[in-house]
């Protein structure tokens, strides 16, 4: 138990410890990036015109730029709670949105358009109201479509509708014009409706409480407008994506054509995209085994406490914590869970989101690892209690050299299913900006626009690990009942 303490404490201080330091004050960017051409992914670099604008005004005001990558959802969040200083992500100015949050100046018009199939019988925004319709939740197209046409169903990202609809899924998607120009280059098969159904601005997102930083980014973007460096960076990066989407497109139709070689070399080879799947992997390995260590530590302290407090009567004011602690922890969603910890009760602290995901892991894990165990100590006959009282052992030397030994192995297959559902829990990382395996197939997803391979890859690899584990808690229980 110490040694296992001592062993998350000094991970914990390794984490919180920074690798180097910069003169420069930093800013942090929140975006999500598939969203491009104004955010998207090259390498293990965010890009696009939101990035290339906030790069210059930090190089501006002094700034050192730090991008994290995260869930739409989130990005708001995200600057409110303090998290990040600047929010980018095209995001549009509402009135509702301002009475949360502080705008800089417009830097952009944009407009929500409908993407169709070529053969689609729809012509008209009336036209919509008798097909099923895809968006991204959260954004200003969905809200649009919710209020003045019916319920849509809702993606994470423009990419994964824009997948939905090219597979058959949708019969249309509401989406920002740039990004839906771009999707279209890529995918053969598509149009736009003629009309657009909205006319909006885009704007960066500050908090209320950081004024000074919003009269800076004022400053700078208006200077950047006088300039024309603003439209340089827009007709820079808009001309680049169609270029690229070009080449990808030429890609994609080799795999029709062609077959499973040509898929496998743009999902994984192409532009080395297989090292989002590798870096994603080493994190949620890294998260799901010091979440697993946490998880038996407290798992094991909540379920001595829960038993002896039914056994003895004794610890009724511990017992009553570990209650409540179970009837939360076990009540409420893992990933709701999770934004609390980083965005509440980690608000106004810069700890590494690692971290944060193994803390979250780590307490929810520990609840059910609690009752597990407990099941196993109070499934263990009460004679063998009785046993070792009579034999001059105290209540607490009965449980470590008697009672939980059998326990342990009474528990060992729930605990490895429990392990198991762990790993997978892993997979909703990405909405703190942590790049994790799901989230690795993710970034290939919204840059091949290829749903087959990347899922399939992730799912194999869960899978590999699945049987791996499964395979060694077979041996363990084997090597348990040699020893009996």
């Amino acid at each position: 138990m110490k040694r296992f303490s001592c062993f998350i404490f000094l991970l914990s201080a390794l984490l919180l410890c920074s690798c180097g330091k910069s003169d420069k004050p930093k800013l942090t960017m929140v975006t999500e990036a598939t969203f491009p051409p104004y955010e998207f992914r090259t390498g293990d670099k965010v890009d696009g015109i939101d990035p290339a604008i906030i790069r210059h005004i930090a190089d501006t005001l002094g700034y050192e730029l730090k991008i994290q990558d995260m869930s739409f959802d989130s990005v708001i969040t995200a600057v409110q709670s303090g998290k990040a200083d600047v929010a980018a992500s095209g995001i549009t100015v509402t009135e509702d949105r301002k009475k949360q949050i502080n705008f800089t100046v417009p830097y952009v018009t944009a407009q929500q358009v409908v993407i169709v199939k070529d053969n689609s019988p729809i012509h008209t925004t009336e036209d919509l109201k008798k097909y099923t319709i895809g968006v991204q939740h959260g954004t200003t197209g969905d809200l649009f479509v919710t209020k003045n046409i019916k319920e849509p169903q809702r993606f994470a990202n423009g990419a994964l509708a824009v997948t939905a609809l090219v597979s058959g899924k949708l019969d249309a998607v509401v989406i920002d014009g740039e990004p839906a120009q771009v999707y279209l280059s890529q995918q053969t098969g598509l149009r736009l409706l003629p009309r657009p159904l909205t006319s909006e601005e885009y704007a960066f997102a500050i908090s209320k409480k950081n004024v000074k930083l919003l009269e800076d980014f004022n400053r700078v973007l208006n200077e950047m407008k006088a300039n024309g460096l603003l439209d340089s960076i827009i007709r820079k990066y808009k001309e680049q994506n169609t270029e690229t989407a070009a080449d990808l497109l030429v890609e994609d139709s080799k795999y029709f054509w062609i077959g499973v070689k040509e898929a496998f070399e743009l999902n994984f080879i192409k532009d080395k995209r297989y090292l989002y799947l590798w870096r994603g992997f080493l994190v949620t390995l890294y998260i799901s085994f010091f979440a697993v260590l946490m998880g038996l530590v407290i798992g094991f302290v909540v379920a001595l406490i829960r038993s002896t407090a039914i056994q003895t009567g004794r610890y009724k004011i511990p017992d009553f914590f570990c209650r409540m602690y179970l009837t939360v922890i076990r009540g409420t969603p893992v990933v709701v869970q999770l934004l609390i910890i980083y965005f509440v009760i980690f608000g106004s602290w810069d700890i590494d989101k690692v971290l944060v995901a193994v803390i979250a892991f780590g307490i929810n894990s520990g609840a059910y690892v609690a009752e597990i165990f407990r099941a196993g100590i109070m499934s263990i006959d009460k004679g063998q209690m009785e046993a070792g009282r009579s034999l001059g052992l105290s209540y607490f030397q009965t449980m470590r050299e008697i009672v939980i030994p059998q326990a342990f192995k009474n528990v060992l297959p729930a605990l490895g299913n429990e392990f198991i559902v762990l790993l997978k829990e892993t997979s909703v990382s990405g909405y703190i900006a942590l790049q994790d395996l799901t989230k690795g197939g993710d970034i290939i997803r919204s840059q091949t626009y290829d749903a087959f391979f990347p899922l399939i890859a992730v799912a194999l690899i869960y899978l590999a690990v699945v049987i791996f584990l499964s395979s060694l808690m077979g041996k363990l229980e084997k090597r348990l009942k040699e020893n009996e």
